[in-house]
Formats: C-alpha cells, structure tokens, sequence
C-alpha cells in the first residue's frame, strides 16, 4: 500500500483560507455607533412587545373598557364622592397606630376605629393572655350621614377614604380623607401621643361648601356593644353605663335597664363606661344636643356571656361657614380615678363614688389615704391597715354610742319604774319619763346620733371599692382577684339570688356581723324599754340579728372580694372595741352615780325640740281631757 506523504501545498492552502477569514471578519466587524444603534433597535422591539402584552391584558378586562359608564354609575349613587370610589384606597385596608398603652386599628372604609386594644390590661383573670379590646369585631360604628345638593343621603361608614400617616416628633398622625375631588374633602385627623391613652380627632371639610347641604347640621353617630371583661357578668354590668356632662361642669348619667334613652343639650363630652374601662368622645366646644340611647345585654348571665350594654349617641355637627370644623378627643383606657382627673376636664365624675357628702369623703379621704398606703404594701394588706386607720377615725364616735347605751341601761329601772305607774297614762309616761331624762343629763338620742355619724363613711366606702381598679387582678391570701368575688367552690347548680359559687370572705364578714349584732342589740334591748303604743323593738332587733348576715351572704356573694375583705375586717375590730370599751374603759357604777349627782343639780335648759315636744304632748293630754268631759 502505498504510503502517505506530507503535503506543504495543502498545508499552506488552509492557512490562506483561515487568514482570509480573518480578514473578511475584521472588515465587517460593526463600529460602536451601530453597536448602540442596534442596541436600541433591540431595546424598542422588546419595548413595543411589552405594550402589546400590556394592551391584551387590558383588552381582556371588562371595567377597563368601560371606566367613564363605571364613573356614572357610581355618581348616581355617591354623587360627588363616586371619586373616592376611584382611588387607590377604595378597598379593604387597615392603618395601625399605637404607643405602649393602646394600639388602634383605623379601617379605609368608614375612615373610623375598628380595634382599640389596651396593652397592659387583660380580660377576666390575670395571666389569661387575652387583651382587653373595647372595640374588635364589629361592636362599633362610627357615622356621619351626609346629605348630598344631588340629593343624595350617604353614611361615611359606608365609603372609602384615603389613609396617610406621617410623624412629628413621637406623635403618630393619620388623616383619613373622603375625597369629592382632588382638593375637596371630609377630614378624620387622629393625633396619638407617646404613653397617654387620650389622642385627638379633629372632623373637618374642605371644599364641601358647594357639596353639601350647609343648612342643616350633619348627624354624627356613636354606637358601641360593650364586651365583657370581668369574672362576674352581673358585677360589671351593674357599674357599665352612659356618663355626660355639661357645659358647666355638672355631670350626669343614664339610668340601667332597657331601651333608656335621653336628649342632652350642651354636652362636654359622652363616656361610655364598662365598669372598670372606659369609651370617651370629647369635645372642644360642646355639643349642642345628644341623644342617648342604652339597651341592657344581660338578661340571663349564663346565656349572655359576650356583650352587657349597647350604647349609642346621636350628635348633630353644625356648618360654619360652609364648613365644618370640630375639634374633639377620643379616650381609649382605664377608668383610674387619679388618671382621668390628670386630663383636668372632669373626667374622674365617671367614677361612680357617690353623691355629696358620699362623694366628698371618698375624693378627699378615703383616695388619698388608700393610694399613700397601697404605694408600700400589697392591695389586700392595704385594705387591713385602711380599715383599721378607718375605724380608729370612727373610734370617738363608737365610744360615745356606748356610752349613751350604758346611761341608758343604768336608768332602766327608774324608767321601768315609771312605765308602771303611769301604765294607764301613756301620755303623762312619755312626760315624767323625759322629765328623768332631763334631770339626769341624759339624752336618748345620744345613741342613735353616732350612728347616723357612721352612715356616711359606710355609704362612701361601699362605692369606694367597687370603684377601685388598683384592686383588678390583684390577689389576697385564696382571693386572685379583689375586685371580683373570691370563689372558693363551684357549685354544680344555680342557687338564685345567690350565684353557681361559694365566697369565703361574704361567708366571715356574715359570722362577724351576727356576732356584733348578738352583742348590740342585748345592750339596747336593756337599755331602753319597750313603750306603749310603740312596735316591739325587741323582737325586731332578734329578727335583724340573722335577717342582716344572710342578706349580707347573698347580696355579696357576687360582689367585690375587697369590699367583703372590708366588712370582715371592720366588724371583727369592732367586736374588738366594744369588748375593751365594755370590760375596761366604761364603769356602770361611776356612770350611775354621776347621773345621781345630775339629778341633785338644776335640770339643764330644755332644747327648743323638748320644748316643742312637751308642748304638744301637753295638748293632747288637754285635748283627752276635755274628751273624757263630754
């Protein structure tokens, strides 16, 4: 076979291929400027197939077509404000603000609040986890209703407005705008603040004049179904209520029950109150009308367990100018006595702590004596050393009822005495027996004025307690919460009048008040005899003795455990009062021979009330003669 050799011709003949190659390619190599010419050619090619795209996509929706029908649709039903409809917020959509006490949810459709949630407080029981929300879950509206030059009539809640949030400082500011154009609009302004519960809300419009109708004023309305926060329904809806106050400063409230309603003229501001948490709409300027509206939601506390009022107010906002423009606040927090008079715009009357003098004595006394105390030592500690401070204030006054008592169980005899020998003149009884009285300095109202001292300080402390929310959640030897009911057994039925529950601190201050009864009513019962013609206090008194601690058992059963800690507390010291007063600071026998001693002297000047009560006595006495006569 013949073999192949190398051949130079072919070799040089693929190296002149390949340079021409080269060659040709270098040549038609294209310059930079059609390089960026070809770039953009390119570029504009991609660029016109994204337009098409975008322009099938459109094609292939029907409202895209059709926006100028869309709009005039719209306008027949929203009128001038179809143009909020429009824009970009006309659409499920939620604006959070909040500090470290409250965070308020503000929803685009309605522009108003739609969760109000506070921080550091939580439902029921401590340590459940469950926020307290005044507002969640649709349980309130907030509506304007607006009439329309068109004649349209359009609620606010209905429509969509268009959220901003901005800042200055550490306040968080969100407008919620309904626009009837560009330039033209209803204005919600919520202004919250670093750490306070109270943020403001200014409502104002902007090129309306022409929109609206300015010559009736624009209804605003406030409604609210109170959620239940507290362990005993019944407690809490006793004290939730409507609370308002005038313009010069009185404050006042609506009644408990069903479908209670009132108009209000000049109005500061509307609380809705929920016990121990409260729902506030204030006003720069009052309001110069409200109508108020409470439904009870609790007519079965096993059955309704969610809601315990619904509260409503209907307000009317006048233009001025064409315009409107009301400056107002929101209160979203506790109801704390001490924080709601911080505000300085009589918030704190919503705090129900009696009238008058009831009133006085629990804001002057009894709050700032329990507030010093509670700074040092625990609630339930707290309420023991107040009780005892309350009742060694009121130690005087117990002293000289027993005093009285003892005077009287002294004159008992001469008195009986009396009783018998006059048995078939009543009338000259009750003056010969008053005539004693007079010469021995003693007087028989003595005991019973002491008494009447103490009622105001019983009335004040039994809204004291009740009113307190440094007791909420606070625990106290087997009680977890003071200002509910120390539930020690669940019963396995209802008991009316009673509850499913047994209470152990209503249980001790129910025994402490059979045994201060048992002793007092002895001690009068000796001390002053039974009259003619009179009811037989005695037997009375024994009835009372066991009526009071069972009403005390059942009245309390559901009540505050504090205030039952109080009434254990309070008797039990008494108790103890009257056994060292009886045993070691009253002597009978110096008692009677000072009364022996008054007898000897001149009898004191009558008071014009014996006088008064002598003389009539006198007429009758003459009067029954001169019947005897004919």
């Amino acid at each position: 076979m013949e073999e192949k050799k190398f051949d130079p011709n072919s070799l040089i003949g693929f190296v002149l291929i390949f340079g021409i190659l080269l060659w040709i390619m270098y040549q038609n190599k294209p310059s930079e400027a059609e390089l960026a010419a070809d770039k953009a050619k390119k570029e504009l090619v991609v660029k016109d197939a994204q337009i098409q795209e975008n322009a099938a996509k459109l094609a292939a929706v029907p409202v895209a077509t059709n926006d100028t029908l869309q709009l005039a649709k719209l306008q027949k039903t929203l009128g001038s404000f179809a143009y909020s409809a429009t824009l970009a917020s006309a659409k499920e959509g939620f604006t959070t603000i909040e500090n470290k006490l409250v965070k308020l949810t503000i929803a685009n459709k309605g522009g108003y609040i739609t969760e109000a949630t506070l921080k550091n407080y939580e439902r029921t029981k401590k340590g459940s986890g469950d926020l307290v929300q005044l507002i969640k879950d649709n349980n309130a509206q907030f509506n304007l209703q607006l009439a329309t030059v068109d004649n349209h009539t359009l609620n606010t809640k209905d429509l969509y407005f268009e959220p901003t949030l901005t800042k200055n400082g550490e306040d968080q500011i969100l407008t919620m705008r309904l626009k009837a154009a560009a330039n033209a609009y209803l204005e919600y302004k919520y202004v919250l603040k670093a750490d306070d519960y109270m943020l403001d809300f200014d409502i104002q419009t902007q090129g309306l004049n022409t929109v609206l109708k300015t010559a009736k004023p624009i209804q605003l309305e406030w409604d609210l179904k109170t959620y239940t926060n507290e362990k005993s329904i019944s407690y809490e809806n006793r004290y939730s209520e409507i609370y308002f106050e005038y313009e010069d400063g009185k404050s006042d409230y609506l009644g408990q029950g069903n479908d209670k309603t009132e108009t209000a003229e000049e109005v500061s501001y509307v609380a809705y109150k929920q016990h121990f948490f409260s729902s506030i709409l204030l006003s720069s300027t009052p309001f110069q009308t409200a109508e108020l509206y409470s439904n009870n939601l609790v007519n079965d506390e096993k059955v309704d367990t969610t809601f315990t009022k619904q509260f409503k107010a209907v307000i009317p906002l006048a233009f001025k100018n064409g315009e409107i423009d009301q400056k107002m606040n929101w209160y979203y927090g506790p109801t704390d006595y001490k924080l709601l008079k911080s505000y300085d715009r009589n918030l704190e009357d919503i705090v129900a702590l009696g009238w008058g003098i009831f009133g006085w004595i629990n804001r002057h006394l009894f709050i700032p004596m329990y507030g010093f105390l509670s700074m040092f030592i625990s609630q339930g500690w707290a309420i023991v050393l107040f009780t005892i401070l309350v009742k060694l204030l009121m130690s005087p006054i117990t002293y000289k009822s027993f005093l009285s008592q003892a005077k009287m169980k002294v004159l008992r005899p001469e008195i009986t005495e009396i009783s018998e020998k006059f048995k078939d003149e009543p009338m000259k009884k009750q003056q010969e027996t008053m005539k004693l009285y007079n010469k021995a300095g003693v007087n028989p109202m003595a005991g019973c004025v002491p008494g009447l001292l103490q009622m105001p300080v019983f009335y004040a402390l039994f809204q004291f307690f009740p009113s307190a929310i440094e007791l909420r959640q606070k625990g106290f030897l087997w009680a977890d919460d003071l200002s509910s009911f120390d539930s020690v057994y669940k019963l396995p039925f209802h008991i009316p009048a009673y509850g499913d529950h047994i209470s152990l601190f209503p249980i001790l201050a129910s025994i402490a008040i059979f045994f201060y009864m048992k002793m007092t009513t002895g001690d009068q019962q000796m001390a002053t005899p039974q009259q003619e013609g009179m009811p037989d206090m005695a037997k009375m008194m024994k009835i009372m003795v066991y009526i009071s601690p069972l009403m005390m058992l059942l009245f309390f059963n559901s009540y505050a455990s504090g205030l039952s800690l109080y009434y254990f507390i309070s008797n039990t010291i008494t108790i103890g009062i009257m056994l060292v007063i009886k045993n070691y600071i009253i002597d009978s026998d110096k008692i009677h021979a000072q009364i022996q001693e008054n007898k000897k002297k001149e009898p004191k000047k009558q008071s014009k009330f014996q006088q008064k009560l002598q003389e009539a006595m006198a007429q009758q006495e003459a009067m029954k003669a001169q019947k005897k006569k004919k």
